[in-house]
């Protein structure tokens, strides 16, 4: 039998019990938007939701009804690639009867912008195009490239021999061989050269920059050890074509194959370069192409101020956007931090009374 006394202390409601469900409240911070936005979710007995948190700051200064600041997302601006290499262009000196075009792609972060169209001659640059189709053709055959294949292979793309390119042109069938093979590849411009006339192969520089893909990136019809061969040789170009989209890059971190070829009826030059450039700690793929170029001189000038002018935009872009994500991230990181102190300073105390 209890006690009266038992009896009295067992029917006294517990004045401790309502702030124990508030004790027992657990303020955690779930997650936080890319603008920043903080939610604090209050986990107690009485099952409440996740509420906004009342401390979080706004990028507009919007405060809330217990005079808080908010932050709202804040929209990041399109930014138009192709208007920005058109007006870094403005600053390449193009010679009154030729014509430039130009494209680069940001390898690690697939930023690309373009400038100038229509179809040019691609000289010998095709024969990165021609090496790339025998290899697709040799590994649906299910073979390596015969010895004389690789002879032929090395001297196209080092020295730029023009009997080797031939060769290799007549084992991939010509023209019906190269546009099987570019379609494949994804090239939507390009066709082949009539007969043996491999270097009036008519291309643009968004096609040449998506062959570049092939060649450089993952995504590829060509094999991994495919991709690795012709990568080796377009970083052994002879010495005397050092030039083209390799005067974008820091020092010697490039790999290229250019063309040039003066038109004999009109004595004007095609000038054109394509490949890999590394500057600024990041990777590009360039494509010019040029035609109109009064001497080869000329047009190789042209072909190097372009392939800077495309680098320079899009390196001058992630350099601008790392900045920006920097000083968004110090804010947000600081926001946090604030919240997080409001948050602390309006929980209830769990401190309670007892008998």
């Amino acid at each position: 039998m209890e006690s009266p006394g038992a009896r009295r202390h067992r029917a006294r409601p517990s004045r401790a019990r309502p702030l124990l469900y508030t004790a027992l409240a657990a303020l955690t911070i779930v997650g936080g938007t890319a603008a920043g936005t903080v939610y604090v979710k209050a986990q107690a007995h009485s099952g409440a939701a996740p509420v906004s948190s009342a401390g979080t700051p706004s990028a507009d200064g919007a405060v809330t009804a217990d005079g808080d600041e908010s932050m709202e997302p804040v929209a990041q601006p399109t930014v138009d690639r192709d208007a920005l290499l058109a007006k870094a262009m403005t600053s390449v000196a193009v010679p009154a009867d030729a014509e430039v075009s130009v494209a680069v792609l940001d390898v690690a972060s697939g930023a690309r912008a373009g400038y100038g169209d229509g179809a040019f001659d691609t000289a010998s640059i095709v024969k990165v195009d021609i090496l790339a189709a025998l290899l697709l053709q040799a590994q649906d055959a299910g073979r390596q490239l015969t010895a004389a294949e690789k002879t032929y292979a090395t001297a196209m793309i080092e020295n730029s021999d023009n009997a080797s390119a031939t060769a290799l042109w007549d084992v991939i069938g010509e023209a019906d061989g190269l546009d099987a093979a570019n379609k494949r590849f994804g090239l939507t411009d390009t066709a082949g050269g009539d007969g043996a006339l491999w270097g009036l192969t008519q291309t643009t520089a968004a096609d040449q920059l998506t062959l570049l893909g092939q060649v450089f990136g993952d995504d590829s019809k060509l094999s991994a050890a495919s991709r690795a061969y012709l990568q080796g040789l377009m970083g052994r170009i002879a010495a005397d074509q050092h030039w083209g989209v390799s005067a974008a890059a820091d020092g010697s971190a490039w790999a290229l194959k250019n063309g040039w070829l003066a038109r004999s009826g009109t004595g004007l030059w095609d000038i054109n370069s394509v490949g890999r450039v590394t500057a600024g700690g990041r990777q590009y793929l360039v494509a010019v192409v040029s035609r109109g170029n009064t001497t080869q001189a000329e047009g190789v000038t042209l072909v190097e101020s372009a392939a800077k002018a495309a680098v320079r935009t899009l390196t001058e872009e992630t350099t601008a956007t790392t900045s920006t994500t920097s000083t968004t991230s110090t804010t947000s990181t600081t926001s946090t931090t604030s919240t997080t102190a409001k948050a602390s300073a309006k929980a209830p105390s769990t401190s309670a009374s007892s008998d």
